[in-house]
């Protein structure tokens, strides 16, 4: 912007109140009535693990559950889930502690560059709450819409297995590589306990 003028371009649809519960989390925000959930779940709810990927709905990247169904925020509008039950990757986990399909896809190697691995927790994590035991084929038809351009999705497939048999109780959970503790900065730059001299 150059000088104290700023001419909007495109006029801005008026901020309306949103209300919902994500990862078990009451929130509400102002956001323009016509958000898409992705840009409200990134841009005022703050869970940055939703990610932006193509934006057409053909990647998968986006993935969150919606009242327990794996849905696309990039195609959703917020107005059409306000009030629903919404899971973002950031909610799989137990406090610090990793879910199973997530300790999954880290020892099977089920990620590389990791821009996808959200979306296809989301959606893999949905189809064990509603199939305990699926085949290989469903495993595969429950990820089709999410793209991985490293892994060749052996290994997502062979972690989403192992998950599997984690829920079912047939399998104990692999020990931690190290012991979860707290996050030093829970409240941000704010936080009385930052060295001297962090930005704020």
């Amino acid at each position: 912007m150059v000088g104290d003028e700023h001419v909007t371009m495109v006029p801005v649809p008026p901020g309306k109140r949103w209300a919902a519960t994500v990862n078990s989390q009451s929130v509400e925000v102002l956001a323009p009535s016509n958000a898409v959930l992705l840009d409200v779940l990134r841009d005022k709810v703050g869970t940055l693990g939703v990610k932006r990927g193509c934006d057409l709905g053909t990647c998968g990247c986006c993935t969150v559950m919606i009242d327990g169904v794996p849905k696309l925020s990039c195609l959703t509008l917020a107005g059409q889930v306000e009030g629903a039950n919404i899971l973002t990757v950031e909610g799989l986990s137990d406090g610090a502690h990793l879910a199973p399909i997530q300790t999954c896809f880290s020892t099977h190697g089920g990620s590389q560059c990791g821009f996808c691995t959200p979306g296809f927790l989301v959606a893999s994590q949905a189809l064990l709450n509603n199939n305990p035991e699926p085949t290989r084929q469903e495993i595969a038809c429950a990820i089709e819409g999410n793209l991985c351009r490293c892994t060749g999705y052996q290994q997502i497939i062979d972690a989403i297995e192992a998950a599997a048999v984690i829920h079912r109780g047939e399998a104990a959970l692999p020990a931690a590589a190290s012991s979860p503790h707290a996050d030093p900065h829970p409240s941000g730059p704010g936080e009385p306990t930052m060295p001297p001299g962090h930005a704020r």
